[in-house]
């Protein structure tokens, strides 16, 4: 089983690097955002907790991300792999999803991080915006707030994954394709 986590921040083009290699090796996208977004548009209970934290631009506390995340999980059979996107996003979120993966006798075969400068995450978060109606980045302070809490407490995801010799670093500027290569042959190193 492959199991991926793909990390950035906001803006660093994580959904659509997920599209690409979801078609490529036939993983299993599991996007945290897509599944607070799917569980907030229900109102659900998760939804609306979930949804308390995201408008201020916080992360969702660790315990129910952690949840959410096993039960997405146990709902696939034999999967070829995952890819973990916007998880884990805490040294705790990470531990969890080694212990997790441990018990079905697998591992996150390493950590593919996009690196993108803060002024193109801004204007990308801007236009997404305005092309998908996402409403959490559409506010400026929301924006900046999200970027520091990814740059205090999720950045240093990073370290715990560079200690197990699984961090590798992507240059998230320039063309979709070119950034999908540069993913492919990463993960074709990881294979061996």
């Amino acid at each position: 089983m492959l199991n991926l986590v793909l990390f950035g921040p906001p803006g660093a083009g994580k959904g659509t690097q997920s599209a690409n290699i979801i078609r490529k090796y036939g993983l299993i996208h599991l996007s945290t955002g897509d599944i607070f977004r799917f569980n907030i548009g229900n109102k659900t209970e998760l939804g609306q907790l979930a949804k308390s934290y995201i408008d201020k631009g916080q992360l969702v506390p660790d315990e129910v991300t952690i949840n959410m995340l096993k039960s997405e999980v146990n709902k696939h059979v034999n999967p070829k792999g995952f890819i973990f996107d916007g998880f884990p996003r805490t040294k705790v979120q990470a531990e969890a999803l080694d212990e997790f993966l441990a018990e079905k006798d697998a591992k996150v075969a390493g950590m593919i991080a996009l690196e993108v400068p803060e002024d193109e995450l801004k204007e990308r978060l801007r236009k997404r915006a305005i092309d998908s109606g996402r409403t959490d980045d559409a506010n400026p302070e929301i924006i900046a707030n999200r970027i520091s809490v990814y740059n205090n407490e999720t950045a240093p995801v990073k370290v715990f994954y560079n200690a197990q010799d699984k961090l590798h670093k992507i240059n998230g500027l320039g063309g979709i394709e070119e950034i999908t290569d540069a993913i492919i042959e990463t993960i074709e190193s990881l294979k061996d």
